[in-house]
């Protein structure tokens, strides 16, 4: 189920996300990037009046109407804070330019605001944008926004076929910059394990804890064009000296009447989970076209042969999610990337949201590849330092389905987009030394004889309770354990507007019956 993807368009994007962005924009290192579309491209240099200051660099070939450049920002924009956009734009020439500033994928409608420069050759022009005055995109309506948008975008003459090149500083609306990628919630009780500490050599993978998925996709082949069997042979998965081994090899295999060459393993959890914290520890496979991969898919995931599709799986990727803990080969060699994949239109391969880091030599030796995932951000680490935060202004279906069950896989893939296999190829070895999962942990009964039920789940506004007896109390607690609201009189309905977005614990008791029930928050 990795999403399809096209090689030019990915490493195209990937380096727009090295790092989280957040307003202010002043390009003094590489994490602020622009991408540039329409013939449109975006780079760094120096100053030309102060060559200690680095800018951004905004060229457009002339090509189209529409070109332009934006940026996917990891703290939203917030107009409620301040109105007013601030930058600096320098022309190359002496001629008048509009620059067309517009906020996108936010609480609120898209909306822009035009400004021209004045004619200064060689000069820094001090813009202001105003969004007091705002324009709804695509409409004549005037609006004062006061929305918070996660989406940056620059058009530079926007509606004229000009070339040119522009240089643009000190991007911000009177923000001060926070420490990027903060750990909102810290989960500290290990709930799930696997140390791969079997004795002897040569064990097969614990039964009870991971699953062989083998069974190939419509079509006979396995997704992004990649060119593996996956098997359950100890050749291919095995656990030895503490280590489980994942070994994609060279050789030719038929099974379900196809022949590839090339098998490899794709582990499938059998524990699922909601928010928390996911460690493992593990060195990679060396070879071009090696796909290692650490990640998660929505347990209600429809996708034959899966572990859990049988029983859960209801929808359609991506509407389930998928988070990329980690995955290598999809860049340069020692780069390793992660990713979220939801429903987005427009978007290569169901992902626009995606960071990357570059290590020491990762085929010899261990990193720590972790997410931290809570009701309201995913944050991805290697080493236990946070290098990508995914939080989007607005959380519904399509942009954080991240509210329900996610099960891990760990599997090496062969080709495909990850580009040529090395034809000296003979094997590889993806190495995990342990998997860990921490939760923060509830002291609440989950006994079951109320007959409870609730809905809608999840909820906006009004939670209706029915249950078998008169309810004398109902309690609400967050992920952390913590009690939000308590409730002994009109028991059977529960008001969910003041609750913020995300997953909480129903704590339902009628005498000395309990029951507890996971409720989403959805506004």
């Amino acid at each position: 189920m990795k999403s399809i993807l096209f090689a030019f368009l990915f490493f195209l994007s990937i380096f727009q996300y090295l790092h989280a962005q957040q307003f202010p924009f002043d390009f003094e290192d590489s994490q602020y990037t622009f991408t540039g579309f329409s013939g449109s491209s975006f780079s760094q240099r120096t100053d030309p009046a102060v060559p200690s200051n680095r800018v951004g660099q905004f060229f457009n070939d002339g090509s189209q109407l529409t070109q332009g450049f934006f940026t996917d920002v990891s703290v939203p924009v917030n107009l409620a804070a301040n109105q007013n956009v601030t930058l600096r734009f320098y022309a190359f020439d002496p001629n008048v330019h509009t620059v067309l500033l517009k906020l996108e994928n936010g609480t609120q409608p898209a909306i822009e605001v035009s400004r021209q420069t004045t004619a200064a050759a060689g000069a820094w022009t001090d813009m202001t944008f105003d969004f007091t005055n705002a324009t709804q995109s695509g409409t004549a309506n005037q609006v004062s926004a006061t929305g918070m948008y996660s989406r940056v975008t620059v058009f530079i003459d926007f509606g004229v076929n000009t070339p040119g090149t522009y240089l643009i500083d000190d991007i911000n609306n009177g923000a001060t910059f926070t420490p990027p990628n903060p750990i909102d919630v810290v989960y500290t009780d290990l709930v799930w394990s696997d140390e791969f500490n079997t004795p002897g050599t040569n064990n097969p993978v614990d039964p009870t804890k991971w699953f062989h998925q083998t069974q190939l996709p419509a079509g006979g082949s396995w997704f992004n064009g990649e060119q593996q069997h996956y098997t359950n042979r100890l050749q291919n998965s095995y656990v030895e000296n503490g280590f489980l081994n994942i070994v994609a090899r060279r050789e030719s295999f038929t099974d379900q009447g196809q022949t590839k060459q090339f098998t490899s393993a794709r582990l499938n959890s059998k524990y699922a989970f909601t928010y928390g914290r996911v460690d493992v520890r593990a060195r990679l496979p060396f070879g071009g076209g090696t796909w290692p991969a650490i990640w998660t898919l929505g347990k209600n995931t429809n996708e034959d042969g899966a572990f859990w599709d049988s029983t859960y799986g209801t929808t359609n990727w991506p509407l389930s999610g998928e988070i990329d803990i980690m995955e290598h080969g999809l860049g340069p060699v020692n780069q390793v990337s992660a990713a979220l994949h939801t429903a987005c239109n427009g978007c290569s391969g169901n992902t626009r949201n995606k960071g990357a880091r570059n290590l020491q030599d990762v085929a010899n030796n261990f990193h720590i590849y972790s997410v931290n995932w809570s009701p309201q951000q995913i944050t991805f680490l290697i080493d236990d330092v946070p290098f990508y935060t995914y939080n989007p202004a607005v959380k519904n279906v399509n942009t954080y389905p991240f509210y329900e069950d996610q099960y891990m896989l760990l599997n090496v893939a062969m080709g495909g987009i990850a580009g040529a296999i090395d034809p000296n190829f003979t094997q590889g070895t993806f190495q995990i030394d342990y998997v860990r999962v921490y939760q923060n942990t509830l002291s609440v009964a989950t006994t079951s004889s109320l007959n409870a039920t609730i809905y809608p789940n999840p909820a906006s506004d009004i939670l209706s309770i029915r249950a078998s007896e008169s309810i004398d109390s109902i309690m609400v607690f967050n992920m952390l354990g913590q009690q939000v609201l308590e409730k002994t009189t009109d028991c059977n309905t529960l008001d969910v507007s003041p609750f913020v977005n995300g997953t909480y614990i129903l704590k339902i008791q009628a005498g000395d019956l309990v029951q507890t029930e996971k409720v989403v928050v959805m506004h």
